[in-house]
């Protein structure tokens, strides 16, 4: 097997996570940047990243990395890359990226000589003027910072937060992803007991219930490489065997909630599509009246934020409610996402650390409070 160079995008703040689960899967060589974890890998390791990887965006092989600050400098380097080995006579290769403090910043000027780079090595590569385009789709992405360009084919197609089970969400959900990234930050273990007192459309309870029960967030969805024809379907269908090999069957005791009805109901269904419904229970609450279950549990939210709810001192009031009721569960440990820099104040009680995390555009606290 071909020893292949990977790109996991992340968001930033949890590149340790991501990196902590690709060691997990049995990669060693890792490197992590901002905003990104590099790993190596073969073929079988697509199949297995896609599948198992929680807390990354997609996947993306790493066809190469120079230096560009003009437009011919660019070509002939992507050019220089061999595209062959990837994309076939007939694939699909639309090309899509970004630019950042680089001497080429027009991006569509960018897609422009790429595509173009990539046409004429394909040309030599299959001895013909005009590609169909009407095969498999092998998505190239380009990221230009600071004139270090680099180039990618997506392995995954839609975004890995796209699990399968949320098809309706409410307004401003988290993402699939940073929830699981939430809950792997924490020291949650699945014999504990495990609350989101602020549940939404459910998703850090069901992202907690994959992890409590091991089962890998992609088994249940396609990829875009899945019909490369590098990939034998054997290999998939292996990766899935192994997946499914390794889910704990064992009761999980996870419960979410919410003072919107509505929610509940959401959460309800969204746990059912992800499998997970008898792991879960929803009800109906105000965090004011939240009780303990158990000892050593562990609180993981994401409460409103002040563009949410319109006015901040609604929020700030819910922060107070949060601190009063938190106290009842002192064996636990609470970990609270929010980008209000003043949460600890109307919270009443300071963290005993806190983590910057993106949430989407939005710069976030999480502010994580251990058990006593």
């Amino acid at each position: 097997m071909a020893t292949i160079t990977f790109i996991a995008p992340v968001v930033f703040g949890v590149e340790s996570v991501t990196a902590r689960e690709l060691r997990k899967l049995g990669y060693e060589d890792i490197s992590v940047k901002d905003g990104k974890v590099e790993f190596v890998g073969n073929e079988e390791a697509i199949c297995r990243s896609n599948i198992w990887l929680r807390s990354a965006e997609r996947v993306l092989i790493k066809l190469g990395e120079f230096h560009a600050d003009t437009y011919d400098e660019l070509f002939e380097r992507t050019k220089a890359l061999p595209w062959e080995e990837w994309i076939p006579e007939n694939g699909q290769f639309p090309v899509k990226g970004y630019s950042l403090k680089s001497q080429l910043h027009s991006v569509p000027d960018c897609q422009s000589i790429i595509k173009k780079a990539i046409v004429e090595r394909l040309k030599i590569s299959y001895k013909k003027n005009w590609f169909e385009e009407d095969g498999p789709l092998y998505r190239v992405q380009f990221s230009l910072m600071k004139d270090e360009a680099t180039l990618m084919i997506d392995t995954s197609g839609v975004g890995l937060h796209k699990r399968g089970y949320r098809e309706k969400s409410n307004i401003a959900p988290l993402k699939e992803t940073l929830a699981a990234a939430l809950v792997l930050l924490t020291k949650w273990k699945s014999d504990k007991p495990f609350l989101d007192p602020f549940c939404g459309s459910g998703t850090i309870p069901i992202e907690a219930a994959l992890i409590g029960t091991n089962t890998a967030p992609g088994l249940r969805r396609r990829f875009v490489s899945e019909k490369w024809p590098q990939i034998p379907k054997k290999m998939w269908n292996s990766a899935r065997t192994e997946a499914r090999s390794l889910i704990k069957n064992e009761k999980l005791e996870i419960r979410g909630s919410d003072i919107d009805k509505d929610a509940v109901a959401l959460s309800e269904e969204n746990s059912r599509r992800a499998q997970v419904s008898e792991h879960i229970i929803f009800e109906q609450a105000d965090v004011k009246d939240i009780e303990p279950f158990g000892d050593y549990g562990c609180i993981v939210c994401n409460p409103p934020y002040g563009e949410r709810m319109g006015e901040e001192h609604e929020v700030e009031e819910i922060y107070r409610k949060m601190g009063k009721a938190f106290k009842r569960f002192d064996t636990w440990s609470k970990y609270i996402l929010t980008p209000h820099k003043n949460f600890e104040y109307f919270f009443g009680e300071k963290a005993d650390k806190n983590r910057k995390l993106y949430n989407g555009m939005i710069k976030c606290y999480y502010y994580q409070y251990f058990s006593r």
